[in-house]
């Protein structure tokens, strides 16, 4: 149950980096929701992250934490932001996501 609490706070993650990105290109009212959505986001984040790591390592939960935030937040700017999607962006983000999947079979 752990990783799948580890992985819904990496999602969060991914939202309030999407919140801020968001947020840049509004201004008033509409910036303000952003950021709201942003700092709802990120103590949702912190707090499963608490919560995972209760049981899992702190290094390893970290490391996958920041991993499924990096992953997706390059997913999303590529997506939604127009970021450029060029071979070794994603040759990359594919190493990465290979290391957040050789933590989580290596650790106990």
């Amino acid at each position: 149950m752990s990783w799948i609490i580890l992985i819904i706070a990496g999602l969060f993650e991914v939202g309030f980096a999407a919140c801020l990105g968001k947020a840049r290109l509004t201004s008033g009212m509409t910036a303000i929701g952003w950021y709201g959505g942003f700092l709802l986001c990120l103590t949702i984040s912190m707090l499963l992250l608490i919560k995972a790591t209760q049981e899992l390592p702190i290094g390893t939960a970290y490391a996958v934490w920041t991993g499924i935030g990096a992953v997706g937040t390059v997913i999303m700017g590529i997506l939604f932001f127009k970021e450029p999607a060029d071979f070794w962006r994603l040759f990359f983000i594919t190493t990465l996501i290979a290391s957040i999947v050789g933590l989580k079979v290596v650790s106990h």
